[in-house]
């Protein structure tokens, strides 16, 4: 692209600001700012002025009901047996979602790099690396991870888990990609510049990470290999049980286009997002879209009827994913502290919200999915989310849970 071309793509959207710094720039920065503005989707702008809605008034919402914990285990060797064929025979993959830094934890590198242990080293990838390599070693074959980073994060989360050597797994088997971008704005809709020559950009979700995987190439990988069934998991809950063999063998067993790792809520008023479903296909509802009724149903035993919290453990179809990145997605906008440079060029770091970030959510992938199965875990066993530095959810809860279940820190 040339700077008349991005001049062009500018005016159309009322985007020019970008380029207020151009006449100011080496020829090496010129060529890079004219990539980012080739690359730039402007499609987000309309959410300013027309938030998406999650649930609108003309939406059907139900229950969905779980798999329980009493009835995985009925049947759990006839689950694992299916999974266990799976997994030797090359059709599973995992997918780790760590593009994320540790800042609510006061920790300005990736999240997984943050150390949970007490006496000796402990870190988030470690955790999940060995949760992993169980089931494997288990099945006596190992499974493709792809480790999806971001821009501003990548080269150390290479360089960490490197040097860890993977903590065992070994590296033939792990792949990186990165997702992708999203351009951030000020509070009117104008686009921020990070720099005179770069604009103020930001991972775009957790829900862009097959679409970014395709940019990398790695469906190739996926078919190459066989895999027809790909678990995603967030980077930070250490007890998560990636791939194992019971949740594989009860999705493949239901044929279901997607299987939901889900807790039964503590409370109704838990901040957890709940699997239901929504216009006849499966979805999730946030704590915060929640009517009332929702919130407080029970049925005839007592139990809620919204009662099932998504963890972020899935495990999809890959052809339902092949069909599903070709939809469009709904983009949500949040307002952020954006650090970007004024009028003069002068770097500003604001100390309250001044502009919208943009992303994709995972959540929004299951409603893109016909079927589903909602597969009920032990919380206390596979629910440990590190998400903040104390209280609920914490680097503290987190250590408790681990130590319940024999990780010794």
């Amino acid at each position: 692209m040339n700077y008349k071309e991005a001049l062009k793509k500018l005016e159309a959207c009322g985007q020019t600001q970008l380029l207020r710094f151009y006449d100011t720039l080496s020829e090496e920065e010129k060529k890079e700012l004219l990539g980012e503005i080739e690359a730039l989707d402007t499609s987000f702008l309309s959410l300013i002025d027309r938030p998406d809605e999650a649930v609108s008034k003309d939406d059907v919402v139900e229950p969905l009901n779980a798999l329980t914990i009493p009835e995985i285990e009925a049947r759990r060797a006839e689950f694992e047996e299916i999974g266990l064929k799976a997994v030797r025979e090359g059709k599973t993959g995992a997918v780790l979602l760590a593009g994320g830094q540790g800042t609510r934890l006061g920790f300005d590198h990736p999240k997984g790099m943050y150390d949970v242990g007490l006496t000796k080293p402990r870190y988030i990838f470690q955790c999940l690396f060995e949760n992993l390599k169980a089931v494997t070693d288990r099945a006596g074959a190992y499974i493709p991870l792809y480790v999806m980073t971001s821009k501003i994060n990548h080269d150390e989360t290479v360089a960490f888990l490197k040097e860890h050597a993977f903590f065992g797994y070994p590296g033939a088997y792990v792949r990186f990609f990165v997702q992708d971008m999203a351009p951030c704005t000020d509070l009117a809709g104008r686009i921020l510049l990070s720099a005179p020559g770069h604009i103020a950009q930001s991972p775009n979700g957790n829900g862009g990470w097959y679409h970014s995987m395709k940019k990398a190439g790695l469906d190739e990988d996926l078919k190459a290999r066989g895999v027809e069934y790909l678990s995603a998991f967030a980077v930070d809950n250490v007890l998560q049980r990636i791939n194992d063999l019971a949740f594989l063998g009860a999705v493949i067993e239901s044929d279901a286009d997607v299987g939901a790792k889900v807790v039964s809520k503590v409370s109704p008023t838990e901040r957890v997002g709940v699997l239901c479903k929504k216009n006849g296909h499966p979805s999730i509802v946030e704590y915060y879209e929640m009517t009332d009724d929702m919130i407080r149903l029970r049925d005839e035993k007592g139990d809620l009827l919204y009662r099932y919290g998504v963890i972020l453990n899935y495990l999809f179809k890959v052809s339902k994913l092949d069909e599903a990145v070709s939809k469009r997605m709904p983009v949500h906008m949040a307002e952020k502290k954006i650090p970007y440079v004024d009028e003069q060029g002068r770097f500003v770091k604001p100390e309250t919200p001044n502009g919208y970030k943009f992303e994709l959510l995972i959540l929004d992938m299951i409603q893109l999915m016909d079927t589903s199965l909602p597969y009920e875990v032990d919380r206390e066993k596979e629910f440990a989310p590190v998400k903040n530095a104390t209280g609920t959810d914490s680097v503290e809860s987190a250590r408790a849970l681990l130590q319940k279940n024999g990780v010794v820190l």
